[in-house]
């Protein structure tokens, strides 16, 4: 369950066998790229992208990641023959190494600096809506069709931490429904519900998730990074513990080049460029 090639830095000079990299500025493009069966993961892609986000953590160039699907569709879930098949041969002591495995996809999300944009198109199912849950900001379609699939293949819907992580984002009555019933929450209503934080055309939803993560990387990257960090840790604070650190967060930001920055714009009445310092 290793990843077919190691991470090498700089992140443009990455290969792997499921996943294709492509890095245009300070902005990285994430392809799952199966599309002949609408990008499931394998055992490969789980560690190339755990390998990947790790990796981010000490990349120096890029300060985005978009994260899409290849030919349509976002992500079919796990490939039922590559991975499902194999789980229902495996002792209990081989299935924990698997689900930790697939945890650890997310954490480096999460554990990542940079912001994440997902761009959702077609099928995003199973553990392809965990990725998009774990992304910052999720770009979808009218035509997307998001499912936490999980019971209606005789499992929990508590996957990849979708039951800490779902209610946040939609909240709780709705989060359970949708793991309870596994039921396919199609674009428009997964924008009403605000899992989508915008609908975009198919024809130019990994263009404007691009572009948004152009807007972030062009920000005061380490407050951004912060901004993430703190969005991470508060969700298990007390109010008065999170204006605590709240204020160390901010007081670190002010020791910036980029806060002198955007003073000196300011005042000069122009636009700051930030350059992440």
């Amino acid at each position: 369950m290793s990843a077919a090639n190691p991470v090498t830095l700089p992140l443009k000079d990455y290969a792997a066998r499921h996943v294709r990299l492509a890095v245009d500025g300070k902005v990285a493009t994430i392809t799952l790229d199966r599309p002949d069966k609408k990008n499931p993961l394998t055992f490969d892609s789980y560690a190339e992208l755990a390998d990947l986000f790790r990796a981010a953590a000490k990349e120096k160039t890029v300060k985005a990641f978009v994260i899409c699907g290849a030919g349509g569709n976002f992500c079919s879930g796990g490939d039922v023959f590559e991975i499902i098949e194999p789980l229902v041969k495996m002792a209990t002591a081989e299935l924990l190494a698997f689900t930790r495995m697939t945890g650890e996809v997310i954490k480096a999300m999460r554990a990542c600096p940079q912001p994440i944009v997902a761009a959702i198109d077609g099928v995003c199912a199973g553990a392809g809506a965990i990725l998009a849950m774990a992304s910052d900001l999720r770009l979808g379609t009218s035509t997307a069709k998001v499912a936490f699939l999980f019971n209606r293949v005789g499992l929990a819907g508590c996957d990849m931490g979708a039951c800490a992580m779902l209610p946040r984002i939609i909240g709780q009555g709705r989060a359970a429904e949708l793991l309870y019933t596994g039921r396919v929450l199609d674009g428009e209503e997964a924008e009403r519900w605000g899992f989508f934080n915008r609908l975009a055309s198919p024809d130019t939803v990994l263009a404007q998730a691009q572009q948004l993560a152009a807007e972030l990387a062009a920000g005061p990257t380490f407050a951004n990074g912060m901004t993430k960090r703190m969005l991470e840790m508060e969700w298990a604070m007390s109010v008065e513990s999170a204006i605590e650190a709240e204020a160390v967060a901010q007081a670190l930001c002010m020791e910036t080049e980029d806060f002198a920055r955007a003073f000196r714009a300011f005042a000069a009445k122009q636009k700051p460029v930030f350059e992440g310092n």
